[in-house]
């Protein structure tokens, strides 16, 4: 009898970045940082550069709608941000851009944002980072997995499993114990604001390793539950990923059990707005922005989508639990294949039974 792990690995299969869009992320982003390198100017200021985002930390889903893959490129410079305003720092890159991307960029808030035909890019300039050690630790992290993945690629290696390629890279990374934190312009406030992607990476590394592999499947397969759920249209992004990273419990054995535990956690804990602090700067709290209508309206469809998880995993006839699932994530979650009259066959069942205590749905 199949089993649901097969269908939930279909399912992450169809919902991941295909081989072509890795294709894509990847052009695009060496293309920039190589033009970067080769730049007469800003090569007198750009020290390194590296990935960040989804991307990044192996959470990724591919997008819908038409709408562009994209992947955010951090740039260290060595800027003083005491004698230069965030304002100041982005323009040093105008000339670049208009030569490389005309009519194709636009300055974001903390960001530059090049849209092209394939990918979308996010640029983000970082301040001066004084502390060699972490310099070369940058280097040579974003040499092993960069590289790695852009060999897989062009050895086809990935066109047969590219996201187990992937993600074996992604926690075999090396990792810096504390990652020292950047100094990223913020133009509507004028200022520069602190930020630790790397230790971003680290945390959920580490958190990966403790849900016995399952944890970034769990983040992928909950974002593209709220790519279904278009409104309200925050928490998304990093904020979304993060709240799902504080509610999964370490040593989940599925991501049936790991889906099912964030749900009925947030509900359980989280009905009210949280402060969540930054795993890399805990004086941020990566909520600040979301409006407190926005949460309890996701709260709303938290609640909905609990109760049709937990109904879906205790369901003892395989293809009606099949069918529950599917009405959660939507047609990419694969349709039942002739399993009428058959019980369902969840390992990962009882042990979520026995590890998740009953929701409170009031």
């Amino acid at each position: 009898m199949a089993e649901a792990k097969q269908y939930f690995k279909d399912f992450l299969s169809n919902i991941r970045l295909s081989k072509y869009q890795m294709e894509d992320l990847a052009r695009g982003h060496n293309t920039l940082r190589d033009r970067l390198k080769s730049d007469d100017e800003l090569s007198k200021i750009v020290q390194t550069t590296f990935l960040q985002g989804s991307y990044k930390r192996s959470t990724a889903v591919k997008p819908k709608n038409g709408k562009r893959s994209d992947v955010d490129i951090i740039v260290v410079t060595n800027i003083d941000a005491e004698k230069v305003t965030p304002q100041e720092a982005m323009n040093l890159f105008v000339p670049f851009l208009n030569k490389h991307y005309k009519d194709k960029w636009e300055f974001n808030s903390r960001s530059i944002g090049i849209k092209l035909s394939y990918v979308d890019l996010d640029l983000v300039v970082t301040a001066e980072i004084k502390d060699d050690e972490a310099l070369n630790f940058m280097q040579r992290e974003e040499g092993i997995t960069t590289g790695s993945i852009s060999k897989a690629l062009e050895n086809n290696l990935i066109s047969v499993d590219y996201f187990n390629i992937f993600d074996s890279i992604f926690l075999n990374a090396n990792k810096k114990a504390n990652p020292d934190v950047l100094l990223i312009p913020d133009r509507e406030t004028k200022t520069w604001e602190e930020t630790n992607p790397l230790a971003q990476i680290n945390w959920t590394i580490d958190k990966n390793s403790a849900c016995n592999k399952h944890y970034v499947n769990v983040v992928k397969a909950l974002k593209w539950w709220k790519k279904l759920n278009t409104s309200p249209k925050y928490p998304k992004g990093y904020p979304l990923e993060h709240l799902i990273g504080v509610t999964c419990p370490d040593g989940i054995e599925s991501v049936a059990e790991g889906v099912v535990s964030v749900l009925e956690n947030i509900v359980n804990d989280y009905s009210q707005k949280p402060i969540l602090k930054d795993h890399g700067v805990p004086d941020h709290d990566v909520f600040e922005r979301i409006s407190d209508e926005d949460y309890n309206e996701f709260y709303k469809l938290v609640e909905k989508a609990a109760k049709q998880a937990r109904k879906a995993l205790n369901e003892e006839e395989f293809s009606t639990s099949i069918e529950y699932w599917r009405e959660l994530f939507g047609n990419e979650f694969p349709e039942p294949q002739n399993l009428s009259n058959q019980k369902s066959n969840f390992s990962e069942r009882s042990a979520a039974t026995k590890n998740i205590g009953s929701a409170r749905f009031g």
